[in-house]
């Protein structure tokens, strides 16, 4: 694999040189193209020659170059809340880690890692806490994500195997979506399908959610499954593959083991647990017994359960069942949250697992893994896992934990539980780009951490595809690299030799040459070919997908067999699609369903920095039928209270009919840092899956009760606000911030109010106020300009905020009406992130050029010609307008 010097630089005449890198958002693993544009800053484009999306980024990729600001980064150690050296720091997180183990064993100390490390950072990690100090208790916030596709894969195939390529997706006659919002979580990945079903509009999809989402907008059929329904629904497809004679008779006779239980329970289980109508499940049947290409692809829905892994295993069986496996267009596919959450699980970051896909509890593997690193001990018995490694957090039976690129005070479930844990832990130390985190601000110790386009490493993504990153950009202060910072931290704890490492080449090639262990014991990863990287093929890297083939052709498993477990034959398992009581109709208030939005990833620590990326949906909400709506008394736009585990969260209200009576939805990004109270893991059920661990992320029971706010407001300002009520959420605008906000009392005076807030003391104050009406607003004006202004009412605020967020600047008087005046149109709410166009833009488009489809759109105005994730919404815009043949 040498690779040429042009896969990493491209050059022009008289041209910044661009550099070939990979995104850090989701597991589709993009290529990047970054160019340096002289002022600290990178101009981003995706690379057409990247296999995983040939040029094509999303929303979020595509505004990399907006989030590189150093506005907020952790620039030195600290130590409480002095600045420290780096010798001071680490010498007391190896003495603190150094003695606990001695005084409580190495189970009193745990590592809580990421799938946003690199490679080489999780690899240096688990060697430091398995090899060396002696514990399994290294975990990751992926055990949220994947773990237990992880388990189902295991079960049935022996490794954690992906058989399939994303090739398959293009190739497939019939897609099956299951639990995954693919156009908004994955939307390069959707977007090769809408491409593949263009060119081949034979090709079905099927949508399996019980939320209608963007990614229903494609599908042929969508089938709106009862929460829990999903092994029901693949039992009911197993018994009519058999009935229907649909199954491989010879590849299971040959390949599979456990057929006839895994039928026999399929039969016991009741189709009606999927809630769906006859004719539903009847079209679904029909559409998978009778297409040969099938690709089932699957995600957080069926993951993020208490029968998740069960889930998974449904789906494997008929697969298996049918031979659709490992052969292109056919095949189960699972499509990872985070960009590494591969590259972890091949390197051993879960706490029940060893590198290289070996296993714990196999001796003969232990002593391998021992050998290879010539380490003192390696662990006999699975770690803690990451709901049970923060639960003996907060028993003291973990006493130090050192947590690495991830914020488990707002993305762990029970997420009050978690904090509480940490401030009563011994030691807490926090790698991270940013100390003001919610997890950060918990820890004892932080140390100021590198991240994308400074970090030098390699990521895997959802097919199997290792992809470098590349640093580009200096670190900022004294920020260092996580491989590096535990490297240091396992030499002052005494293993000099073990972490000598000046680079993360080095640490490649010995993660490379450790994969002959995987190959010795017949197990599927097998990277040696690269094992002998000079520095300079390291750097100049191309994306291959493993196991390496000397063509470089992408190659799948399981077509003819050879699987990994003892027997060399898959396993089908008995999978019950019976749902426990609380799961079932009437078991309790609402049910909570949490996902994604479209332009923010996880805690919105980096989208958070780019502006557009908060322009579609700007504040934390929660997505309510409405019917219960008015059950509740509760109206569009007002704040809702909703309760579990004794939290509560306040969320603003939007009526949806892609919920379920009874059903509600919403969204995880939001953190202290930018709301009062919207962090929905706080909400979320500390129950996993008995297999994999993984916690049941959308099976929470929740109460919800309206707000009894008495004054709402909208505010604008060109600094950061420091909103003082019971409601506020924050985002930036392209000229500073905007906030929603509600409260319980009014301020006595709404001027002092505002200038208190936007910490303008000397401000003059322009205002507007009826107090009989409860309505106010107030412009600060410095030097004749706006700086900030405030908009109050009773009810939930009616200005142009699209307007107002770009009216700074612009005198009292134009602001202060809150619309724009003649001559300065409103874009309205921003519906493509990726070009900043607004609704009320596409709107005059549509009715003054007649446009009428999505295509034309584009044409006109760049909308949803980027990473197509709006598309969804283009066209639903399209058919509320009285345009004759409005459709995409």
């Amino acid at each position: 694999m040498d690779g040429a010097a042009d896969q990493q630089r491209l050059t022009a005449v008289d041209a910044p040189a661009a550099i070939r890198t990979t995104c850090p958002y989701c597991g589709v693993g993009c290529g990047v193209l970054a160019t340096p544009d002289g002022r600290g800053g990178l101009d981003i484009k995706g690379d057409p020659d990247h296999p995983a999306n040939k040029g094509r980024l999303c929303s979020k990729g595509s505004a990399l170059g907006e989030t590189l600001a150093r506005e907020g980064r952790l620039l030195a150690p600290q130590i409480g809340e002095r600045t420290a050296s780096w010798d001071d720091a680490l010498d007391l997180v190896a003495d603190r880690f150094r003695r606990t183990i001695a005084e409580h064993g190495p189970d009193s100390v745990a590592f809580y890692v990421s799938g946003q490390l690199l490679t080489e950072d999780y690899y240096v990690a688990n060697k430091l806490m398995k090899g060396f100090i002696g514990s399994a208790n290294i975990d990751t916030n992926s055990r949220l994500c994947m773990a237990s596709s992880v388990a189902g894969h295991k079960r049935a195939f022996g490794t954690d195997t992906v058989p399939g390529q994303y090739e398959d997706l293009e190739e497939a006659d019939l897609i099956v979506l299951v639990g995954s919002n693919l156009a908004w979580c994955h939307p390069v990945l959707f977007q090769r399908i809408v491409a593949a079903k263009a060119a081949r509009p034979g090709m079905k999809v099927i949508n399996v959610d019980p939320r209608v989402t963007a990614t229903s907008d494609l599908a042929d059929l969508h089938l709106d499954i009862a929460p829990g329904g999903d092994v029901a629904l693949f039992n009911a497809l197993l018994v009519a593959l058999a009935d229907g004679g649909q199954v491989d008779a010879d590849y299971v006779a040959r390949h599979v083991d456990g057929f006839d239980a895994a039928l026999a329970q399929a039969r016991a289980d009741d189709a009606d647990a999927t809630g769906l109508s006859p004719e539903k499940l009847s079209e679904f049947l029909r559409l998978w017994t009778g297409t040969r290409k099938v690709v089932t692809i699957y995600s957080q829905g069926v993951n993020q359960a208490r029968n998740g892994t069960d889930k998974v295993n449904a789906i494997l069986n008929c697969h298996l069942a049918t031979g659709r496996i490992g052969r292109p267009g056919m095949g189960p596919f699972s499509v990872t949250g985070q960009p590494n959450a591969m590259g972890g699980r091949e390197v051993g970051g879960l706490a029940n697992m060893l590198a290289c896909h070996l296993d714990l509890e196999n001796a003969e593997h232990r002593a391998a893994v021992k050998t290879f690193w010539d380490a003192p001990t390696i662990p006999d018995a699975p770690g803690a896992k990451a709901v049970d490694m923060f639960r003996k957090v907060g028993n003291g039976q973990i006493k130090a934990i050192w947590i690495m690129c991830t914020n488990p005070a707002v993305s762990m479930p029970d997420a009050g539980d978690v904090r509480a844990a940490l401030r009563g832990c011994d030691f807490v130390v926090v790698s991270d780009m940013f100390g003001d985190t919610d997890t950060a601000k918990l820890a004892h110790v932080r140390l100021p951490a590198t991240g994308w386009a400074e970090k030098d490493g390699t990521v895997t993504n959802s097919e199997r595809r290792i992809s470098r990153q590349r640093g580009m950009l200096p670190p900022p202060g004294q920020a260092r690299h996580d491989w590096d910072v535990l490297s240091d931290v396992g030499r002052r704890m005494g293993w000099p030799r073990a972490f000598d490492y000046a680079s993360p080449a080095e640490i490649f090639r010995e993660y490379a040459a450790m994969t002959q262990l995987s190959v010795d014991f017949g197990k599927d990863l097998d990277l040696t070919p690269l094992a002998e990287l000079s520095d300079s093929q390291f750097d100049a890297m191309a994306p291959v997908s493993w196991p390496l083939r000397p063509d470089g052709a992408a190659q799948r498993f399981f077509a003819d067999g050879g699987f990994f477990t003892d027997t060399g034959r898959a396993r089908m398992l008995p999978v019950s699609g019976a749902l426990p009581r609380d799961m079932r109709d009437g078991a309790a208030p609402f049910r909570l369903n949490t996902g994604r939005v479209r332009d923010h990833w996880h805690t919105m620590s980096r989208t958070g920095m780019a502006p557009k990326l908060s322009q579609h949906l700007a504040e934390p909400y929660v997505e309510i039928h409405p019917a219960d709506m008015a059950r509740l008394n509760l109206r569009p736009a007002d704040i809702a209270t909703i309760e579990a585990n004794g939290q509560p969260v306040l969320l603003r209200v939007m009526p949806s009919t892609k919920v379920k009576p009874g059903a509600v939805f919403a969204p995880i990004h939001w953190t202290d840092q930018v709301a009062s109270s919207a962090i929905v893991s706080r909400l979320t059920t500390k129950d996993t899956d008995p297999f994999s661990g993984q916690p049941d992320s959308k099976g929470a029971a929740v109460s919800i009760r309206k707000f009894d706010a008495t004054w709402y407001g909208f505010a604008v300002s060109a600094s950061r606000p420091n909103p003082d009520c019971a409601y506020w959420a924050l985002a930036r605008t392209g000229d500073g911030w905007r906030a929603e906000l509600a409260g319980l009392r009014a301020p006595a005076n709404w001027e002092d109010h505002a200038r208190q807030m936007f910490n303008l003391p000397q401000a003059e104050a322009v205002s507007l106020i009826d107090a009989e009406a409860g309505l106010a607003r107030v412009a600060l004006v410095l030097d004749g300009v706006t700086r900030a202004a405030l908009f109050v009412a009773p009810q939930p605020v009616a200005v142009a905020r699209s307007f107002l967020t770009g009216a700074l600047g612009d005198s009292a008087d134009l602001v202060l009406p809150g619309q724009p005046g003649a001559g300065r149109p409103d874009p309205g709410p921003t519906l493509c992130s990726c070009f900043g166009v607004g609704v009320n833009t596409i709107t005059l488009a549509i009715r003054n050029q007649g446009l009428t489809s999505v295509e034309a759109i584009g044409e006109a105005l760049q909308a949803g010609t980027n990473c197509g994730s709006c598309r969804p919404e283009l066209a639903a815009l399209l058919s509320t307008l009285t345009i004759p043949h409005a459709a995409e």
